[in-house]
């Protein structure tokens, strides 16, 4: 069996891929929210509205387990990363809040129009924000421009610089364009029953994909100069070329599948497009939780709690998949039916 510690990554990452290719829909329908046009704009944010209406908020509870492993299993991990990310993960906080909130009170502000288009736009624009400083975490983190003495977990580098740099520019806005392109791939299948609107989302899902394509070669470019260890891992390892040609299968069949009108064959395409993007991030960066200096092994937790910490997770998990299957079958069927 493979040390706890690299279990536990395994455990991470995982959270990771099903947040982003579940909730990361959700952040994407609020930018399509925010680019609707034309006539039928109405149709497209009530589509919007009622594919992610039912069980969106729940999505966040891979978010709130990756938190929990990190903090448990390795806790001056989690102390480096958010004591030399605390701007930006504040305020990808302060998004997800923001979204939240607006996104219920449009819904239930039925009488004003101005205020509706107010939280409707709050809820757009905390959309397109909080992936962008999500990606632009995951890159200040793999860029190693925040340098943490493992012992004492003091922190050089400053606040702002590691993030703002171009490498985590320009993951923050892969991360946003893939965050557009699943919604859109998603919501080509929520539209059945609308051909019209159904197309809308069609033409947007492959600009979308597009997009992706082009910030992923932005990210790649810059992360020769702005994050090596990750240039390295994706050119010079082993399983590089097989692992780039599976993720370009799966991006050039879910662009295909939309052309070809295919929908939920490109809804799988595009979610395993996302979770191979995602395996690729993380194996290149491996062993490192901070690059260059925090790793999992020398900031793991006494061995006592990764095995707790396993246990707990080895009763949880087949709790927790179970529902989450069950509230989106209950609610998105209820919701079909409606």
């Amino acid at each position: 069996m493979p040390p706890s510690e690299i279990l536990l990554g395994l455990v991470i990452v995982a959270a990771l891929v099903l947040y982003l290719v579940l909730g990361g829909a959700d952040f994407g329908g609020g930018v399509w929210d925010l680019l609707a046009f034309g006539p039928r704009r109405g149709a497209q944010r009530r589509a919007i509205e009622h594919a992610i209406g039912p069980i969106w908020e729940a999505n966040h509870v891979w978010l709130i387990l990756v938190v929990v492993v990190l903090f448990t299993a390795f806790p001056r991990g989690f102390a480096a990363i958010t004591t030399a990310l605390h701007v930006p993960l504040t305020l990808f906080l302060l998004g997800v809040v923001l979204r939240g909130s607006a996104f219920t009170f449009r819904a239930t502000d039925l009488n004003h129009d101005r205020g509706q288009a107010r939280w409707g736009l709050a809820f757009s624009l905390a959309s397109v924000a909080a992936p962008w400083l999500l990606g632009a975490t995951v890159g200040a983190i793999a860029s190693g421009q925040i340098r943490i003495d493992p012992g004492t977990g003091v922190v050089s580098g400053g606040f702002m610089a590691p993030w703002l740099g171009p490498f985590p520019v320009a993951v923050g806005f892969f991360c946003l364009a893939l965050c557009a392109f699943l919604a859109a791939t998603y919501l080509t299948k929520e539209t059945e029953g609308d051909p019209a609107v159904q197309e809308d989302f069609r033409l947007r899902a492959l600009v979308a994909g597009l997009a992706v394509g082009a910030c992923a070669l932005g990210a790649f470019l810059a992360a020769g100069p702005g994050a090596s260890r990750i240039w390295q891992g994706l050119v010079h390892r082993p399983w590089a070329l097989p692992f780039h040609v599976a993720t370009a299968a799966a991006a050039v069949g879910a662009l295909w599948a939309l052309w070809a009108r295919k929908f939920q064959r490109a809804r799988v395409l595009a979610g395993a497009q996302t979770g191979l993007i995602l395996i690729g991030w993380a194996t290149a960066q491996y062993p490192y939780l901070v690059v260059p200096d925090v790793t999992i092994w020398n900031v793991a937790a006494p061995a006592r709690t990764r095995s707790l910490l396993l246990g707990v997770l080895a009763a949880g998990i087949p709790v927790l998949v179970p529902s989450l299957l069950l509230l989106f079958r209950v609610f998105k069927a209820e919701r079909q039916r409606s």
